[in-house]
C-alpha cells in the first residue's frame, strides 16, 4: 500500500514499506543485517550501547499551549521548539535515500479512547517490534487511516550535544502540541513503546481516563483487578494467574465503564528466564518475537538467558496472543474491584498484605516504593529505598496530584478495595514465599480477606489482617517475625523517615494525603 510521507518532511526515500507482516519484516531485517534467527524462530538483535531507556535524554517541547500542564523537573526536561525543529529537520534529511518502514496502528483497546499512531522506522526490526506491541489494525482500518500522533525513530542519526542542545548522541523529543515524537541515537525499542505511553498519560486524563503503569487481569465472573509495582516486585508473575485471564502486563486505562490495555503485546525481561519459572514468556519467544541483547550460541542458536554480558535488561517483545490465557479484546467490561500495590520491602517491616483507605491509597500510589537489596548492585551494602512517582515516574508528564486524584475518584466510584502487598522480606531475613503471596492476593481478589479481623499497624497506619487461609498467621504481623523488637522499631523509623522525606517534593498534594503517610517518630 503506497503512501507518501512528504507532509512530514520525509522526502526522497528509497522505498516506503507500510504495515508489512511479521514474516516480511523479519525477512527485511535479516536481509539488511539487523539481526539473526534463534533456534525458536525469533529475531535476535543487539542494540549497542543503549540497552535500556535513556532517561537523561528525554525532553518535552516547551510551548505556551502545554507549559502549565507539565510537571517540569529532572524527568520532564524542557527543550525549545526551535531546537526541536532543528533536530527534526536533520532527522528527516537523514532518512532521505533510505528504506523507511511505517506501522499504522492504535493504542487503547476501548474504542471510545483509542488513539491512532503512525510509527516511522529506519529499522525493519524496530518496526516489527512496534507492530507486535501496539494494537494492530484491520485492512478496513487502514483504508482511511488518519493518525493522531507520529513517532519517528531513527537510531542511526546521532545528535551532537554541543550543537543540538542534547545531553548525548541520543534524544527522545516529545512535542505534545505538534503531536510528534522524535527518537534518535538509540536502538533500544522500549523508547518507542514508552513514548506511546507518555502520550497516553498526557492525553487520557483530559478525557476522564486514569492511565496506569500496571498489569490487569479479570476473573471468570468478570471481576477485574489491576496490579501496580516496580521491577522485581512480582507484577508480571502475580497478574499471570492460572485462574484468571490476562488483560495486559504493563499499560492500562481505567474508564468509567471499563479497564483496557493500551497495547497489543508484551515486552518482558529475559534475564534468568526459565521454562519452569515463567513458562508463558519462555514459550512466547518464537517466530514473530523480537529479542534484544540476549546471548545466543552462534552454532546452535540456543539462548543463554543467564548470561548478562550484553545487558542485564535483556528483553523480548511479542504479541499478546502468544500468551495462552490472554483477553484478546484487550478490555474488561467492568471497572476494577481490586487494586494492588506491590512492593518488595527489604527492611522487613511492611506487612505482607494490608488494606488502605482512600487517602493512604493516594499516598502509597504517589510514593511508588520498593527497595534495592544489599548485594544486587556494587556499593549497595544495606537496603536502599527506591521511589518512582505513581509507579511510573519517567512516563508521567503531569503533576502527580493529577493522577492521584484520578485514582481516588475511580476507587471511590467503583467501591474498589486497595491493598499494599509486600513481596519482600520480614524479620526472619527470608523473602516471603510466592505461595503465601499468591494466597494473600487470591484472598484479596475473592473478597475472602474482608472476613478477617484487622489491626492497625502502629507505624504505617494501614489495616493488617490477622488471618488468611494458607498463610501462617505469625507472618502477617511484621513485629512477630523479629526476635529483636528494638531493632524492629529502628527499622520501622528508618523506612518511615524515607517515606516522609521523599513525599516533601510533592508540593501539590492535599494535606490530608500527606498526613496519611507513615509516622517517622
Amino acid at each position: 500500500m503506497s503512501i507518501s510521507l512528504d507532509y512530514l518532511g520525509i522526502i526522497g526515500t528509497k522505498q516506503i514499506y507500510r504495515n508489512l507482516t511479521p514474516a516480511q519484516l523479519t525477512e527485511h531485517a535479516l536481509r539488511r543485517g539487523e539481526g539473526t534467527l534463534s533456534n525458536t524462530g525469533a529475531l535476535v538483535v543487539k542494540t549497542g550501547k543503549y540497552t535500556g531507556r535513556s532517561a537523561n535524554d528525554k525532553f518535552i517541547v516547551d510551548v505556551p499551549a502545554v507549559h502549565d500542564e507539565i510537571a517540569w523537573g529532572k524527568v520532564n526536561r524542557p527543550i525549545s521548539r526551535e531546537r526541536f525543529q532543528a533536530i527534526y529537520q536533520k532527522v528527516t534529511a537523514y532518512l532521505q535515500g533510505r528504506e523507511v518502514y511505517v506501522f499504522d496502528g492504535m493504542a487503547g483497546a476501548d474504542p471510545k479512547y483509542t488513539k491512532k499512531f503512525r510509527i516511522v522506522n529506519e529499522l525493519a526490526s524496530q518496526n516489527l517490534f512496534i507492530h507486535q506491541l501496539l494494537r494492530r489494525p484491520t485492512a478496513e482500518d487502514l483504508k482511511d487511516f488518519h493518525e493522531d500522533y507520529v513517532i519517528i525513530a531513527a537510531p542511526g542519526f546521532k545528535c551532537i550535544p554541543e550543537v543540538d542542545g542534547t545531553h548525548s548522541e541520543a534524544a527522545i523529543l516529545v512535542d505534545f502540541d505538534a503531536k510528534i515524537v522524535v527518537i534518535c541515537g538509540t536502538q533500544y525499542a522500549g523508547e518507542i513503546k514508552k513514548s506511546v505511553f507518555t502520550v497516553m498519560n498526557y492525553v487520557l486524563p483530559k478525557e476522564g481516563v486514569f492511565p496506569m503503569h500496571s498489569s490487569a487481569n479479570v476473573g471468570p465472573d468478570g471481576d477485574s483487578a489491576v496490579f501496580f509495582g516496580l521491577s522485581g516486585t512480582g507484577k508480571t508473575t502475580l497478574s499471570a494467574d492460572p485462574h484468571r485471564f490476562l488483560i495486559g502486563d504493563d499499560e492500562h486505562g481505567w474508564a468509567d465503564d471499563s479497564v483496557f490495555n493500551f497495547e497489543g503485546g508484551c515486552y518482558a525481561k529475559c534475564i534468568n528466564l526459565s521454562a519452569e519459572g515463567e513458562p508463558e514468556i519462555y514459550n512466547a519467544i518464537r517466530f514473530g518475537a523480537l529479542v534484544e541483547n540476549v546471548v545466543m550460541d552462534p552454532d546452535t542458536r540456543e539462548f543463554d538467558f543467564d548470561d548478562d554480558s550484553l545487558a542485564v535488561n535483556s528483553r523480548v517483545g511479542y504479541p499478546i496472543e502468544y500468551i495462552p490465557n490472554a483477553v484478546l479484546s484487550g478490555k474488561s467490561a467492568s471497572v476494577p474491584k481490586t487494586v494492588i500495590f506491590l512492593t518488595a520491602d527489604a527492611y522487613g517491616v511492611l506487612p505482607p498484605i494490608s488494606k488502605l483507605d482512600e487517602k493512604q491509597a493516594m499516598y502509597y500510589f504517589v510514593s511508588g516504593f520498593t527497595s534495592k537489596v544489599a548485594g544486587t548492585e556494587i556499593g549497595v551494602t544495606e537496603p536502599v529505598p527506591t521511589f518512582s512517582t505513581c509507579f511510573g515516574e519517567p512516563f508521567m508528564p503531569m503533576d502527580p496530584s493529577v493522577y492521584a486524584a484520578m485514582l481516588a475518584e475511580k476507587v471511590h466510584k467503583s467501591g474498589a478495595h486497595v491493598y499494599l502487598v509486600n513481596t519482600g522480606w520480614n524479620g526472619t531475613g527470608k523473602r516471603m514465599k510466592l505461595s503465601y503471596t499468591r494466597a494473600m492476593v487470591t484472598a484479596a481478589l475473592t473478597g475472602e480477606i474482608e472476613k478477617a479481623e484487622f489491626v492497625t499497624d502502629p507505624t504505617f497506619g494501614v489495616q493488617v489482617p490477622t488471618s488468611i487461609e494458607g498463610v501462617p498467621s505469625e507472618l502477617l504481623i511484621p513485629a512477630n517475625t523479629w526476635a529483636d523488637q528494638a531493632a524492629y522499631k529502628a527499622a520501622c523509623r528508618k523506612l518511615a523517615s524515607s517515606f516522609v522525606e521523599n513525599f516533601k517534593k510533592y508540593t501539590k498534594m492535599p494535606a490530608d494525603v500527606v498526613a496519611a503517610g507513615p509516622k517517622a517518630e
